[in-house]
């Protein structure tokens, strides 16, 4: 029998409306039209346009693609660096209800070529510094259906590159209704981006987005953070990755501005933040690590409580105390491209402030708890789907569910159905909880290392590795061993002017773990990474592999 609170109380417009994060921006325009919203450059030559301003590009844009042929559910991709049109597509795409796909700028045009393709994108704009690779990339399609080219130049870019296409980008929005009466979706279920995985091995993976999400994970990242009303905001963090962890859309909910970053150098980070007052900003270690490791006399002057988010792989303690010493307030989140980013924060609490560092390294290392607005996450036995004891011990997968997860991948039923089996996300990851309820990662299934018949998290070897000084970046994987079937095998970035021998790094490591987990192999050199910072392992798989002879401790 219904219940009495389901009769005669109707769902209308008047009382429900899909939750997206293009509201934020209408609200910003309407409140604070004359706030900065974004900035590029410095000094008198930099851009600088108001939340009104950006507003009304973003209405163009919608208005010029419209009148391009584009439609709702079309796929529009984009390969900008963190530029102002990066920020406007953020808005202006979805706006007409078509999905936003912001490729990789790193990748090569054959793999660019299968996401425009796999998206089935009907158009794309593109970064003057990109126009080769995406001309190859247009020609290496099999899908022949014409693409239409929007090339943004930037005064920023000094190559000599020629445009893609025939389009001007700000040609384009000229064309624009600045009025364009856009709608939210219909459904909130609606997609609003397309993301792809990496794609280490085979073809990556198109993971969709949908507005509920994207509204979900902003407003958590502000919450997470407590970001006040226009927080000013860098750009170090790649806008392709994740939509930048949805930051655009949390910036543009706290009318803040956004402080754009053409390239991720120290200098010009650093000068970014003295010049325009930078509060807070998001990267992977590796950026985080950049800035530690600086000339101290790059850092005169930057401004005192930066907050800084991390994410990718636990920060180690030597970075904990480099971010400390510049007055900067690290926060390390966690996430994969399927949970938009970040879904879960290791919530800090004012206890650990009374311990050393070391105390306090082990504590914020850990992925924590789920974001306000993700219904949960849990450590489960993939097979059994038994929710293992918060022991600190019972090791499992991490298991996510909610707003913050999502639609699925695109065009692949039987991968969707594996990711989401028994009404959960598989993330992959291998971890234990603690008796406070705090997740904390152990290793990549595929990165346990298995010794003897021992287990032997990488992750945990990794840790030891970088509480040595003179370790820049390390990361660990199985090498095949006649005898124990695989042992670690170590690749060490050394900072700059560094000198360490395999057997001082042998002895460290024996300090802080027991002996069989101690690299066999260590290999000292500049380590791979992805566009966003993540050090590739899959290609040190390889080269442990490859390694006919190699120091042996």
């Amino acid at each position: 029998m219904p219940s009495i609170y389901d009769q005669d109380l109707p769902q209308t417009p008047a009382n429900y409306t899909p939750l997206s994060p293009l509201s934020f921006i209408e609200r910003s325009a309407l409140v604070y039209p004359d706030r900065l919203a974004i900035v590029h450059g410095s000094g008198e030559s930099a851009v600088r346009r108001s939340w009104s301003e950006v507003y009304a590009r973003c209405r163009r844009l919608a208005s010029a693609l419209q009148a391009a042929g584009i439609r709702k559910g079309d796929t529009v991709a984009v390969m900008l660096p963190n530029t102002p049109p990066m920020v406007e597509a953020h808005f202006g795409i979805p706006m007409l209800g078509a999905v936003l796909n912001a490729l990789n700028i790193r990748l090569d045009a054959e793999m660019i070529a299968f996401m425009l393709d796999h998206g089935e994108a009907k158009a794309i704009i593109v970064d003057i510094e990109f126009a080769p690779t995406v001309a190859k990339a247009l020609s290496l399609r099999k899908n022949q259906t014409p693409i239409k080219v929007i090339d943004a130049a930037d005064a920023l870019y000094v190559g000599e590159n020629q445009p893609v296409g025939d389009l001007d980008y700000e040609d384009f929005l000229a064309g624009g209704d600045p009025e364009f009466a856009w709608e939210l979706p219909g459904n909130e279920w609606d997609a609003i981006a397309l993301n792809y995985t990496s794609g280490t091995t085979g073809n990556p993976k198109g993971v969709v987005y949908h507005h509920r999400g994207a509204a979900a994970a902003a407003i958590s990242a502000i919450l997470e953070w407590d970001m006040p009303k226009h927080a000013v905001y860098l750009w170090t963090l790649p806008l392709f990755h994740c939509n930048g962890w949805c930051f655009a859309w949390a910036v543009a909910a706290r009318a803040g501005v956004n402080v754009c970053l053409r390239r991720v150098e120290a200098q010009a980070i650093f000068d970014a933040m003295r010049e325009h007052g930078v509060n807070h900003y998001c990267g992977a270690p590796i950026v985080h690590s950049l800035l530690v490791n600086a000339p101290e006399a790059m850092k005169g002057g930057i401004p005192t409580g930066v907050k800084a988010m991390v994410a990718g792989a636990a920060p180690p303690a030597s970075m904990i105390e480099g971010m400390e010493r510049m007055g900067f307030d690290l926060l390390h989140v966690y996430g994969l491209t399927e949970t938009y980013g970040p879904a879960t924060v290791c919530a800090k609490h004012d206890a650990w402030d009374a311990l050393d560092i070391g105390g306090r390294a082990r504590l914020n290392a850990r992925q924590g708890v789920a974001y306000h607005l993700e219904r949960g996450i849990c450590v489960m036995n993939p097979e059994t789907m038994e929710v293992l004891p918060a022991d600190g011990e019972s090791m499992g997968e991490i298991m996510f569910r909610g707003n913050i997860t999502m639609k699925g991948y695109l065009k692949n039923p039987k991968a969707t159905q594996e990711a989401l089996a028994g009404g959960w996300f598989h993330s992959g990851d291998l971890a234990v909880m603690d008796p406070d309820g705090y997740v904390k990662i152990k290793d990549r299934s595929k990165d346990i290392i298995i010794s003897g018949g021992e287990n032997i998290s990488s992750i945990e070897v990794e840790d030891a590795l970088y509480r040595h000084p003179a370790v820049l970046a390390a990361a660990v994987v199985a090498r095949p061993d006649n005898r124990w079937g695989e042992t670690p095998c170590a690749f060490i970035e050394l900072k700059e002017g560094a000198k360490v021998s395999v057997e001082d790094m042998v002895a460290h490591c024996k300090k802080h773990m027991a002996g069989y987990k101690v690299p066999k192999t260590i290999v000292f050199r500049e380590l791979p990474k992805t566009a966003t910072g993540k050090i590739q392992k899959f290609e040190l798989r390889k080269q442990a592999e490859a390694l006919d002879t190699a120091t042996v401790a």
